[in-house]
């Protein structure tokens, strides 16, 4: 069998640990395509998450980076809901998109809360959460800080005894130290040491679990997802799937199983971070060996683990409990300090690999940009378009240009656009290609009704190709069905150079965009812009600086999961609510200029703005120049995108971008094109550095710019979609 795909479905504890494996050798990894999807792009490390939840540790402190572990291995990414599998068909099944195929599959998905029958009543209860998963735990938790700072706080109760329940009390009563906190269990199996540590913390203990009213965080035992069972899979009573002692799937051996999810048959061991990290090394080594059809090695874990329980008692001194081989310690404070030293010698595993050999190897890589960030420079285009005789293209600049018209006399118009794949889930890049290029008919005040692609798919294997352009293709498609549009044709290609790692990101998308106008509204030009008018944007701006970043492993996760959220969100609802609300100014049109914000950066389109605007006025005679002023605190940029200039990262298209700074200069033209409004801003100050950089930055789904009038821009803000950064005067 031809191994070309490896899906590794799960972030948890030995997924982390064997993405560091490959990071730190390469020549360990498997050589063909492979994938990790997960819900989220980092995984909480769960030995510290109780010193989180007290306040010990920072967010950060207690996360790992599994989109810095993808990038710095080449694997992709696919940030997505796992609903299910196709045992058949070889196939993960996602939420809301296609599934993925595999070769090899590795379940590593963690665990849920195993509800007691008896409390299935609180299902349906907003105030009684379950400690897993753990994301939405948290965030219910930090929604109960503020009731914990009032004068007369509701008690909060953690529903289970076990060592997850005593834990988190114990951290709450460290966070909380004044709210009453009861823990309800079953007394008669509750450890003596731990009934002793929770009276003297002063938790309230309550042998009852019924009739329980929020807020409380079910700790009630773990077990696997429902959908691990239901794919066919073996699972035990807790829906644990069932392996071999080669970490095989009893009854699939293409498909192996760790961590919380995971249990050997003859084997078992408790759910718990410690075997997960365990099982980490063998996992890897048995997927290496299956990818090269060699023979596999059996797992003998450990019979048993050290269990330390940390908490801070009432005098703030820090303690932990330990439980091994059913002995119990405790509370001691060298125990503490032992589980400390343990919890933050695993997770500097992680951040120590950021400035290891494996980063430094891949900064040593092509820094070149991909997105919007890959356009050809602005000054190259021009001059090409002048040596090729179609100079008129620059001349009066159009985000789409009038084919013809459709029936009822309505205008139809016409853009392309494209670019290399900016992330390695192919069907995300084909959702983003799609917004990217639907943005010129938006900024033109068209709606959007069919799109033809061209795409070249890498040089490798046909099956992996048609995965491909299967996820490529939905991706368009899931952009353009939500705006009424459907892609109606065009061309697949196969490159000719050998493909980058991911292979996903050797695709490239070309899309011919067509759209049209619902009524006889006027076409939105990039001018003439008139005096008066306010200049909005509709999103912040930065994504050039973030992307270049995150390919030399620079920018948080957290950060381009924030821009990603954001830019894979349609504008055409917003471009039709401008269409809607300009009715309302009756004789004429409020917005009097529209473009996006791409390639060229905030300054470059500005500037075919006026230039556009300038021609007009000169060729109807007028000999009045209009200009424009930015206030460069107005201007939104996306988290972390500063902070990035600031460590000397661009864009390989912002060096040739900075030409647009000349619009600034005063002695060019004796007034400049383009103005700055500083505020407090010192011209030697480090953020007015960085925001010259941000307006100079190119986008990859950028916002639309409006020149409207005044009273329009007011509306507009109060809306709460629109920032006004500046004005024409």
């Amino acid at each position: 069998m031809s191994i070309e795909h490896i899906v590794l479905a799960g972030g948890g504890h030995s997924h982390a640990l064997l993405l560091r494996r490959w990071a730190m050798r390469p020549s360990f990894r498997p050589s063909c395509e492979i994938t990790l999807v997960t819900r989220r792009s980092s995984t909480f490390y769960s030995g510290m998450l109780p010193g989180f939840i007290s306040g010990h540790y920072a967010r950060d402190q207690v996360e790992i980076d599994l989109r810095r572990l993808t990038e710095l291995c080449n694997i992709a990414l696919v940030i997505a809901e796992i609903i299910g599998l196709d045992l058949r068909d070889k196939k993960v099944v996602l939420s809301g998109r296609p599934p993925i195929g595999f070769d090899i599959l590795s379940l590593d998905v963690g665990a849920e809360t195993k509800f007691p029958s008896a409390s299935r009543n609180l299902f349906d209860k907003k105030e009684i959460i379950p400690v897993r998963p753990l994301a939405r735990a948290l965030s219910f938790l930090e929604e109960q800080d503020k009731e914990a700072l009032s004068s007369s706080p509701r008690p909060f109760r953690l529903i289970g005894g076990g060592l997850t329940g005593i834990e988190v009390a114990l951290a709450l009563r460290n966070r909380w130290p004044f709210r009453p906190l009861y823990i309800h269990t079953d007394q008669t199996k509750l450890i003596s040491l731990f009934r002793r540590v929770l009276e003297i913390s002063s938790l309230e203990i309550i042998n009852s679990c019924d009739s329980i009213q929020g807020p409380a965080l079910l700790c009630t035992g773990s077990k696997a997802p429902d959908w691990l069972g239901n794919s066919g899979l073996q699972v035990d009573s807790v829906g644990r799937v069932l392996t071999t002692n080669k970490l095989q799937v009893i009854g699939n051996n293409y498909i192996f199983a760790s961590g919380d999810c995971g249990v050997l048959k003859d084997n078992p061991r408790p759910a718990s971070g410690v075997w997960a990290v365990r099982a980490a090394e063998p996992l890897a080594k048995n997927i290496e060996r299956l990818s090269k059809q060699k023979t596999l090695k059996k797992w003998y874990p450990q019979k048993d683990a050290l269990k330390l329980i940390g908490y801070q008692s009432p005098s703030k001194d820090s303690f932990a409990l330990a439980i091994f081989y059913g002995y119990k310690f405790g509370p001691y404070r060298f125990l503490w300090d032992l589980k400390k030293y343990i919890d933050l010698r695993f997770i500097s595993l992680f951040d120590d690999l950021l400035t290891s050999k494996s980063k430094k190897s891949m900064l040593q890589q092509d820094g070149s940009c991909r997105g919007c960030g890959a356009k050809i420079p602005a000054e190259f285009l021009f001059d090409s378009l002048k040596k090729s005789g179609l100079s008129f293209i620059n001349e009066e600049p159009k985000d789409a240009v009038e084919v013809g018209s459709a029936a009822m006399g309505r205008k139809l118009l016409q853009s392309v656009d494209g670019f290399p794949a900016l992330v390695s889930d192919p069907w995300l890049n084909g959702r983003l290609t799609a917004l990217h290029a639907s943005s010129d008919l938006w900024a033109s005040g068209a709606n959007v009704i069919s799109a033809q692609s061209v795409i070249t798919l890498p040089l490798v294997h046909s099956e992996l190709q048609k995965e491909f352009l299967v996820q490529t293709l939905s991706g368009i498609q899931s952009a353009l069905k939500n705006q009424g549009a459907t892609l109606i044709g065009g061309h697949t290609l196969e490159a000719r150079t050998m493909p980058p790692k991911p292979y996903s990101l050797g695709i490239q998308i070309s899309l011919s965009v067509n759209g049209s106008f619902k009524d006889e509204s006027p076409p939105w030009l990039k001018g003439p812009l008139m005096k008066g008018d306010r200049l909005l944007i509709s999103r912040p701006i930065g994504t050039g600086v973030l992307f270049a970043a995150a390919m030399r492993c620079e920018a948080k996760s957290s950060d381009i999961d924030n821009v990603l959220k954001q830019i894979s969100l349609s504008q055409h609802q917003l471009m039709e609510e401008l269409r809607f609300l300009e009715k309302d100014f009756s004789g004429s049109c409020p917005i009097h200029a529209c473009t996006d914000i791409t390639g060229f950066g905030l300054l470059g389109h500005l500037k075919e703005m006026l230039e556009f605007s300038n021609k007009k006025s000169r060729s109807s005679g007028e000999k009045t120049t209009v200009r424009a002023s930015i206030v460069l605190s107005k201007i939104p940029a996306y988290k972390g995108s500063l902070e990035m200039f600031g460590k000397g990262i661009f864009s390989s298209l912002a060096p040739y971008n900075r030409q647009f700074w000349d619009l600034l200069d005063m002695q060019s033209v004796g007034l400049p094109m383009v103005s700055l409004e500083l505020d407090n801003l010192n011209r030697k100050n480090r953020r007015y550095k960085h925001l010259m950089e941000l307006i100079v930055d190119p986008q990859t789904c950028g916002p639309l710019l409006i020149s409207c009038s005044e009273k329009f821009a007011e509306r507009l803000v109060k809306l709460g979609k629109w920032h006004d950064i500046g004005y024409v005067n």
